[in-house]
């Protein structure tokens, strides 16, 4: 390799995979932010500076490899008391606490592209059990107004 990265866009492994997601406001303000930031940047490079199209770049404004986007996270899940982990993590613990809150299995199968609902049902069993806590108390609210 000549220490040169080479950057190779591709499409998504399906059709369904580009799709559009909902972004919740915290994510929405942390992408404004990140505008700013490059805003800022794309000022003081002047003619030098190259768009990429991209939400999060490195310094250089190229687009983050897996171990820069790994690197950048870390920081925020220690500030916010949260253990190491790699982005496969993430998206198990953001599926793992919209189970837990609530959102039902069908939303959230459509959030991670899963093609069908038993493998999002097969990958979380194990919230399964508190969300059975869930609807029995679901149930109690329902009986005590009718």
């Amino acid at each position: 390799m000549d220490g040169i990265r080479h950057w190779e866009l591709r499409p998504p492994k399906s059709e369904e995979s580009n799709r559009a997601l909902p972004l919740p406001a915290s994510f929405a303000a942390a992408l404004q932010g990140e505008r700013a930031r490059q805003r800022l940047a794309r000022l003081a490079a002047g003619p030098r500076w190259q768009e990429t199209g991209f939400a999060f770049t490195s310094r250089s404004e190229e687009p983050r490899t897996e171990s820069g986007a790994l690197h950048a996270i870390q920081g925020p899940l220690t500030a916010a008391g949260l253990p190491r982990m790699r982005l496969h993590g993430l998206r198990h613990g953001c599926a793992t606490l919209l189970m837990a809150q609530g959102v039902p299995v069908r939303v959230v199968m459509e959030i991670l592209g899963h093609s069908q609902i038993s493998m999002t049902l097969n990958t979380y069993s194990h919230v399964v059990p508190e969300l059975l806590g869930g609807a029995a108390h679901a149930m109690d609210v329902a009986l005590a107004h009718s």
